[in-house]
Formats: C-alpha cells, sequence, structure tokens
C-alpha cells in the first residue's frame, strides 16, 4: 500500500492503494478532468453559475454526474466537481482489481477498503482530529466536507466543518456545501442537517460550528486521531 500526492491543474489529490492502481488513478483523472474542461468550453457558465445546471444528453459521465448533484442539491455543478473526479478515479482502480482504493480530493473523499479505515477531518475538538471510523465497505462511498473556515472552496455559512455521507460521491461534495451554506450559526444546525438528510442519496451528514457538534442520518463511527497537518491535501506546486 503506498500514499501518493497527485497534481493535475486545479486538482491536488491524495491516492491511496497498491502500487500497481496509481497509474490508473493518474490516467482516470486526467480523463475526468477533460470531460469537465471540454463542458466548460463548451459553456463557460457550467463553471461560473451557483444555480442548478442540467446536463446535456452529449456530457461525459463526470459532468452529468455533477449536474444531477447541483439539481438535488440546488448548487452550482461545480461545487460537485472534486467529488466527481474522486468517484470516477475510484472506480477505474476497482474495476481494474483495487482492493484498497482512496483518491482525497481536498477533502472530498472517494474509498473503496476491504478493511477498517480512519477518515480524518480537518476539524480539532480538545487538541485532536475529529475523524471517522469507516468499516469495509461493500461500494464506493463518499466523505465529503466543506467549511467556512478552512481551505480555498467558497462557503456561504459558518461552520468549521460540514460533511455529509453518500454513495454518490459526487452528490456528497455538493450535499457538504450545501450543508455549509444552510448552518450560519448553531441554530440553524438542526434544520439544516435534516434538510440535508432528507434529500434522497444522502447517508448522513454533521457538523462542527462554534464549538457544537450535530449529526443527522446514518454516520461512521466518530472518533478523534491524532493531528497531522502533512497529510492534509492540498496544493503544493500550483
Amino acid at each position: 500500500m503506498i500514499r501518493e500526492h497527485f497534481e493535475a491543474g486545479q486538482t491536488a489529490v491524495t491516492i491511496i492503494t497498491e502500487p500497481e492502481y496509481v497509474k490508473i488513478a493518474k490516467d482516470a483523472i486526467f480523463d475526468a478532468r477533460s470531460q469537465i474542461e471540454s463542458k466548460v468550453s463548451e459553456d463557460p457558465f457550467f463553471k461560473t453559475t451557483y444555480e442548478a445546471y442540467e446536463a446535456s444528453k452529449n456530457d461525459g459521465i463526470v459532468v452529468k454526474r455533477m449536474c444531477s448533484a447541483s439539481l438535488k442539491a440546488s448548487v452550482g455543478p461545480m461545487a460537485a466537481v472534486a467529488g466527481a473526479i474522486a468517484e470516477y478515479a475510484v472506480e477505474k482502480m476497482v474495476a481494474a482489481g483495487s482492493k484498497y482504493a482512496v483518491i482525497d480530493n481536498g477533502g472530498d473523499i472517494a474509498l473503496f477498503t476491504d478493511r477498517e479505515a480512519i477518515i480524518g477531518m480537518y476539524a480539532d475538538v480538545n487538541g485532536k482530529r475529529l475523524s471517522l471510523r469507516i468499516p469495509k465497505t461493500e461500494r464506493i462511498v463518499g466523505i465529503c466536507s466543506s467549511s467556512a473556515s478552512v481551505g480555498p472552496s467558497v462557503s456561504l455559512g459558518g461552520t468549521d466543518i460540514s460533511t455529509v455521507v453518500s454513495d454518490d460521491v459526487a452528490l456528497a461534495d455538493a450535499c457538504a456545501t450545501f450543508l455549509g451554506n444552510l448552518v450560519k450559526g448553531n441554530d440553524d444546525l438542526t434544520v439544516s442537517l435534516e434538510t440535508v438528510c432528507e434529500i434522497e442519496g444522502v447517508t448522513g451528514c454533521l457538523s462542527y460550528c462554534n464549538g457544537k457538534m450535530a449529526m443527522c442520518g446514518d454516520i461512521p463511527e466518530l472518533v478523534t486521531s491524532e493531528a497531522n497537518d502533512d497529510l492534509i491535501t492540498k496544493i503544493r506546486y500550483g
């Protein structure tokens, strides 16, 4: 098993898998980006809109997934871009035979694992990193996060972290943005979480804001782990 940082344009990912599947992951990321870039070239509005956006019949599968997530979560399609790329890469790895395939695309994670895994989130509680204990999976799982205080992504809310779990990774990404936008403060937590959990395809979600955390739906076991900022996926060379 190896962990490798990889960048392609504005995409920065951590790949964790058996060595023979790393190239498959990279090729898939290039392919996914090509589909998205082709769509942006055809319609620049696709890249800039914050509104729900419908796919056209000739769009690639990655773009179609972004648009489907956009419609369900009432956000722009680019809110699902990281999750859609991660999902596509893990799909290709699993199809090739990988038993442990993880793509962390800047906090938007797609994974397929034959063993327990700990997923750390960039939110600290009493000096420890808030994390999820993921059991062996039978399908690809998406764990995607949005934050108003950490990272380059746009959030219109006030959470330290909003995380959504779904078997549809693009949807998890879009809904994490949606949840992050909804929560302006602690008073919004419960209703915001319930709103997102009602979206078809969402397994569960959680939000941490101003020292208070709330959850809704089916969330993996919460644990704490040692903070290690060297493991955070971010652009290093751009």
